[in-house]
């Protein structure tokens, strides 16, 4: 079973993981590594891929590629699966994790949402999911040995949340994620779906930031916040042959919390200023 979950070969699996030089990314990135993969860390900023490569090989024995990206190009996704391929001679795996919640309106009434606000978050967080699951589509296609793409959804994509455009927009990962697994199967790519939740995105830095996750913990139902590295492990084995006949599952990792409604702490202003001030 544990031989199951390497990926080491051989051949030595190849994985791009998009947004990987912080948080869930870096968590996936690392695990990855870990089990023996060859990884590519894709994201805008060069130092904190700089670092996070440094962080990698220090803890795995070996150093990720870094391609500065702009997952909002089709053409520097196109060139970033490229230039993967060129260094390592395969790729094997996609995860398509770049994304982010804080964009332009996030917060705001949908009558104030401007065009460039909706767009700007659509693109970020969908077409970027596109443009990579396109380009390496293509190439496992041709290549014919099949291949993994792991999709990184969020819960608000299952809840009404007030960034109208980023809950939209990790919905339709999770229909992506489904069309592409039903056309793909018979070309022996497989295609899943991560839907984190109540995640901390990186360790505390301090004691009030402890006691301030402690109290949002409590109204989960594991009575705690996810760490970010609780994802490495569930992306290993959906990008490992452990999971070789699962493919267009969405699978949640937040403690439970949407199945036991924790969306009212949410709209109910007690409630959330408990949770933020314990």
């Amino acid at each position: 079973m544990q031989d199951q979950l390497r990926l080491d070969g051989p051949p030595r699996k190849v994985a791009i993981v998009t947004g990987g030089s912080r948080g869930l990314g870096r968590e996936m990135a690392l695990s990855l590594s870990m089990a023996g993969a060859d990884v590519c860390l894709a994201s805008r900023t060069a130092a904190q891929l700089d670092a996070t490569a440094d962080f990698i090989a220090e803890k795995s024995g070996r150093r990720p590629l870094t391609i500065p990206t702009d997952v909002q190009s089709s053409e520097q996704c196109d060139r970033m699966i490229e230039q993967t391929v060129e260094h390592f001679g395969r790729l094997d795996i996609l995860v398509n994790n770049a994304g982010s919640g804080d964009r332009r309106g996030a917060g705001s009434g949908i009558w104030a949402m401007s065009d460039e606000d909706w767009h700007d978050t659509i693109e970020v967080n969908l077409y970027s999911t596109f443009y990579c699951s396109r380009k390496a589509a293509a190439y496992f296609r041709e290549r014919g040995e099949g291949g993994v793409v792991l999709n990184i959804s969020s819960g608000t994509a299952q809840r009404g949340y007030q960034s109208f455009a980023y809950a939209a927009a990790k919905a339709g990962v999770i229909s992506l994620t489904k069309s592409m697994a039903s056309t793909m199967a018979n070309e022996g790519v497989r295609v899943n779906c991560i839907m984190p939740g109540f995640l901390s995105q990186s360790p505390p830095e301090s004691d009030s930031e402890i006691e301030t996750r402690k109290a949002r913990g409590r109204f989960n139902p594991a009575r705690r916040l996810g760490e970010a590295w609780e994802m490495g492990p569930l992306a290993v084995y959906l990008c490992s042959d452990a999971a070789s006949y699962v493919t267009g599952q969405v699978i949640s990792i937040d403690g439970g919390g949407l199945a036991g409604g924790i969306a009212p702490t949410g709209h109910d202003p007690a409630a959330l200023a408990e949770a933020s001030n314990g």
